[in-house]
This record gives structure tokens, sequence and C-alpha cells, in this order.
């Protein structure tokens, strides 16, 4: 990171005046997919579902283009094997609970729950990966921090740019950060999942592999399920219309559909939470979700400052102290840590490491803001590529203004 940003400018000077020959977003979305999933979708897939026929559009939604990036990548690849969950027991006692403590009708329930489809696929990808190549914050890094998608993050911003300020008036978040976390979860819409979410609760709810994890995981996608049906019911809409990735996320922001219960937000005030195909709904409740685990609003200053650190390495014990600041400016010189500029005063900070595989480790200094952002993937390589996003973006725009 240290040394890659003197690069941006020369990056983002070009990405602007060479915007319309680059290639379609879709082709970064197919490129940056995690290889595994890759591997078990070419092997699950034996056969593709026909399209269902797209819902009638509720509202006046997003820019056009967005939009229809998000229908075209909403289509189904994957067969999925027909199951009669409706027989388990364990599902038979979910449906009991679902009648009891919400007051399903039993039988067209039980009707939905015939419909699910087991995917071997999605058991395979929530299998912990083998041990692999060590960390690699720079390799990573590129997936995120290139051409195609800060070009899809400069139409973004500007399409958008009305909600993301207001955004930004209501909860205090930067709209460099909504568009940031947006950027590297979909692609701002290209690569939102093409699983049906009905059908992917059911299968890890019910059939999760064996783990030391398991309960607590199967537990975890059972009350996900639950939350679908309700989320479904509220919105009244088909469930089976819900797409996703591999483990239920849906929509732009990709949230968990107990997430879009508790901070989905209505931020174009038409009656419904949509983040499939509502930019301003999807702007407006990742904004929501940072507020609720810890941005500070009143932070203004940089999320991560870069430090060095003392050879003698008394600050090792500072590392890995969880997803939270909890320390002070003294007590970190204290242990070695080398600022570059004053930390501002009466401010909290964590220790954070980026390995750089066989290179030199970089070395971050993180406020809550930081922190706040791993609570949506609880990764430092994702927050700071977040980061890194969003100014890339940013910097464009402003040259683009120029």
């Amino acid at each position: 990171m240290k040394q890659t940003v003197p690069l941006y400018s020369a990056l983002i000077a070009a990405l602007v005046f060479a915007a319309a020959f680059h290639p379609d977003a879709g082709a970064a979305a197919a490129r940056h997919a995690p290889a595994k999933a890759k591997a078990v979708n070419a092997k699950a897939a034996k056969a593709k579902a026909p399209a269902k026929p797209a819902p009638k559009a509720r509202k006046a939604l997003a820019p056009a283009a967005a939009v229809a990036a998000v229908t075209a990548a909403s289509t189904i690849d994957y067969a999925g094997e027909q199951v009669n969950f409706s027989e388990w027991q364990a599902m038979r006692d979910f449906i009991d609970e679902m009648v009891a403590k919400h007051g399903f009708e039993r039988s067209a329930l039980e009707g939905q729950m015939r419909q699910a489809r087991f995917v071997e696929s999605a058991v395979q990808l929530v299998k912990p990966a083998p041990p692999g190549k060590p960390k690699n914050w720079q390799a990573y890094s590129d997936r995120f921090i290139e051409p195609i998608r800060i070009n899809a993050g400069l139409r973004f911003w500007n399409e958008n740019a009305s909600a993301l300020a207001r955004a930004e008036a209501t909860y205090g978040v930067p709209a460099e950060i909504l568009v940031g976390i947006i950027g590297v979860e979909t692609v701002y819409g290209r690569d939102t999942g093409r699983f049906r979410v009905l059908d992917i609760l059911t299968t890890l709810a019910f059939a999760y592999p064996d783990a030391p994890n398991k309960d607590a995981r199967s537990a975890f996608f059972r009350s996900e399920l639950e939350n679908t049906l309700l989320l479904a019911r509220h919105e009244n809409i088909d469930p089976f219309t819900l797409l996703g990735s591999f483990a239920g996320a849906v929509g732009l922001p990709q949230f968990m559909p107990g997430n879009i219960l508790k901070y989905g937000v209505d931020f174009d005030g038409d009656g419904h939470i949509d983040l499939r195909n509502s930019t301003s709904d999807a702007i407006g409740s990742v904004a929501n979700f940072l507020i609720a685990h810890g941005w500070k609003p009143g932070d203004t200053g940089p999320a991560v400052m870069p430090v060095d650190v003392a050879a003698h390495r008394a600050w090792e014990p500072l590392l890995g102290r969880g997803l939270a600041a909890t320390l002070r400016p003294d007590e970190l010189e204290a242990a070695g840590v080398i600022f570059p500029a004053t930390p501002s005063p009466g401010r909290l900070y964590g220790l954070v490491d980026l390995q750089n595989g066989a290179e030199a480790t970089e070395y971050w200094m993180a406020n809550d803001n930081f922190f706040a952002i791993t609570k949506y993937n609880r990764s430092y390589f994702y927050a700071m590529s977040v980061i890194d996003l969003g100014r890339a973006v940013r910097e464009a725009r402003a040259l683009q203004a120029l």
C-alpha cells in the first residue's frame, strides 16, 4: 500500500480519458470471482435452469444502466437437486415454529419448502479452504483497485451523486466509503449472485457439511431462512425470486436477509426496501449499517495511517486484538510504533498488519471507522480495499471535473 499510493494519480488520469475503451465490467466480476467458486460451479452446473421472468417494476428505480446490469446478472446458473425437504424432521420442526411464531399458513409454507432445491455447490463452497499460499495484500488489492472497477465506480458515483450526498449528510459516512463497499461487493450491481436464496439457505440450514462449527453455522442459516420468509412476506414478493450469493447475500450491497430487516433503509421513499434494484436504498442501507456498527461521523480524519515499527518488536503483542480500536497513541508509541504524523488526541487506535507474502509486511494504525468497515466483512484486507477503491474513484471524479 505505501508503495502503491503514488501510482494512483497516473492510473486514474488514464482511466478518465480512456473510459470508453474499457471492456464491460461484467468481465471483471467473473475475473474476480473466487477460483474455488468457479471450479465448483462448473462441476455442479450440469444443466441450466431457465431464467424466470423478471418481476414487474414496482418503483422508479436507480439509473437505468445500473438496473439493467443487475437484471443481466440475475440468471440462475445451477440446476440443483430436487429434495423433498418437507419430509425431513428438522424441516417439520422449522415449519411448526414459523406457524406458531409468525402465523404462516402451514400448507402454503409446506408447498414452498417442497420447491426448494439442494445445492451441492453451496455445500462445497462453505467448506474451509485447504492451506494455501501465505497472505498477500498486494495481490488481494490488485483484484479490486483496477481500471474496470474504478471506471464502474466513477459512473456509479456520477449517476447517484444526489443519493450519496444525502446519505453522507444524513449518516456522516463519506460517499467514497459507500462507493468503495458497493464496488468491492458487486462491482456496482454487476455481480449480485445467481443462486436462489431460498435454495441456498434451506441447503445450508439443514445439510451443512461436517465441520467443527457445523451447529453454529446451521443455526445461523436456519435463522436467515426464517428472515427470508419474513422479508418476502413483508415486501409481498415471491421468496424464490430473491437471488444472491452462494451464502444467501442479496443485492448491490450483499446484505443477508436478516440485515435487510435490521438495517435496510427505504432511502428513495417509495415504501419498500429493495436492495436489488434501488441504488438509493442500497446506499442508505450501507450507511445505516456502518453507523450501527461503530462508524463515528465526527472522526473526519483518515481511517488508517501507515506506521513504522521498531526492530525490537515490542509492538507484536499489540497485533491481533480483535476488530476494535482499543489502544491509546502513547501505548503504541511506547511499544515502538512510529507515527508519520501526530495522531488525533483522545482517540483510540488498533495496530493492523497487512502481510505481503515474501515481501515486507505493511503496518497501519486504524481508528474506529476502519473497524466499522470490518464488521461488514471481518478482514483487514477487505476494509483496506474499500478505502482504497473509494479514494481511487474520488480522485478519478476530481480529475474528470477538471
